[in-house]
């Protein structure tokens, strides 16, 4: 006879440390969003052979060039990308470490995602926002799930329903 298990719901109202830890994680990921997303795509456009031009940045982000502006004046502040009159933006060691640190989480997401089945289209969306708000033990965990065959078990469990 198999042993019933009882799953134990959360607590509905965590404590105000936990609620406000959560609160915490969730503005610095915020904070960090922008940045991330900029020097990613530069690192993208930069690897592609392309000049990482305003232009370019705006119209891949869906944004207005003195919007894409302000923001990589952000980013040199910051020290992440230098600006060449003439040339285009360039990452500088830092930047491009947060941009290679932004394309590995973005990588894990979208593996994940793909391997439960997910339409490419909704991967590219989904993967775009949770890359951000997923904790280091999260991304450890989507990545110790494809490593032991999440792909193949959500194949096999699709196989099994259409039957």
């Amino acid at each position: 006879m198999r042993k019933k298990t009882q799953s134990v719901a959360p607590p509905r109202f965590v404590d105000a440390q936990s609620q406000s830890e959560g609160f915490r994680a969730n503005r610095e990921a915020r904070r960090n969003v922008l940045i991330e997303d900029y020097v990613e795509l530069i690192a993208d456009l930069i690897d592609e052979g392309l000049d990482a031009r305003q232009v370019d940045i705006a119209a891949r982000l869906g944004v207005s060039q003195p919007t894409v502006a302000k923001m990589l004046a952000r980013l040199a502040s910051e020290g992440l990308v230098a600006q060449k009159p003439y040339r285009g933006v360039f990452l500088t060691e830092a930047g491009q470490a947060v941009a290679m640190n932004a394309r590995r989480r973005h990588g894990i997401v979208e593996a994940f995602l793909s391997a439960l089945g997910i339409s490419a289209e909704n991967v590219r969306i989904d993967a775009e926002g949770i890359e951000h708000y997923a904790s280091e033990e999260t991304l450890r965990a989507f990545q110790t799930a494809l490593d032991s065959g999440l792909k193949e078990l959500m194949a096999r469990s699709a196989d099994i329903q259409k039957k």
